[in-house]
């Protein structure tokens, strides 16, 4: 140890360095920009001879992100939904109000030659929750025979891995830490 300083191995030093890069906060800006703001689904035909039209738009809320500290560095990610459902019935168009979640779970990863990357894995329909309120008996036993809950799970989860995979997604998930470092070295 020389003057002030003290100094810590390689290891450590690359450890605090990732514990201070990927907090909760870059993490859930990374996903917010990832997820978007909001989405449109359907008409998808449902229900007994698919005479059920469903469409909704989708409002993604700000994500919340927790983070565990272990042998590696993940992330519990919540992202909150907003949905405003239709179902053309030809003869009744019961509107749904529609609360939901989607879970995600993301790892902070080193890759050569000196990158940060946030792994997220892909929603299943599992891993989306929903509540659904309807004002009209009608409305609910379509919902129920059609299998609309279902539905939505199932396109919203393609949907948020679709974005996943996004050329602009793929840009939010990497950092190039040298690249970075050049431009704070320089000054650019």
């Amino acid at each position: 140890m020389t003057g002030p300083n003290e100094y810590v191995s390689y290891e450590e030093f690359g450890r605090r360095f990732f514990e201070i890069a990927v907090t909760e906060e870059r993490v859930g800006g990374a996903i917010g920009e990832i997820a978007g703001e909001a989405f449109e689904m359907g008409p998808i035909a449902q229900g007994p001879g698919r005479i059920a039209k469903v469409t909704a738009r989708v409002n993604i809320q700000q994500p919340r992100v927790t983070r565990q500290l272990g042998d590696q560095i993940t992330f519990a990610i919540r992202i909150p939904l907003e949905i405003d459902m239709v179902v053309d019935l030809r003869i009744d168009k019961p509107k749904f109000i529609v609360f939901g979640e989607i879970s995600l779970r993301a790892t902070a990863r080193a890759a050569e030659p000196l990158l940060l990357i946030l792994d997220v894995e892909k929603p299943r329909p599992s891993d989306i929750s929903i509540h659904v309120t309807s004002k009209s008996l009608r409305a609910e036993v379509v919902r129920i025979i059609g299998g609309v809950d279902a539905e939505i799970k199932r396109f919203i989860a393609a949907h948020v891995a679709g974005e996943i995979d996004s050329p602009a997604s793929q840009k939010a998930k990497i950092i190039d830490v040298a690249d970075r470092l050049d431009a704070a070295w320089t000054g650019i």
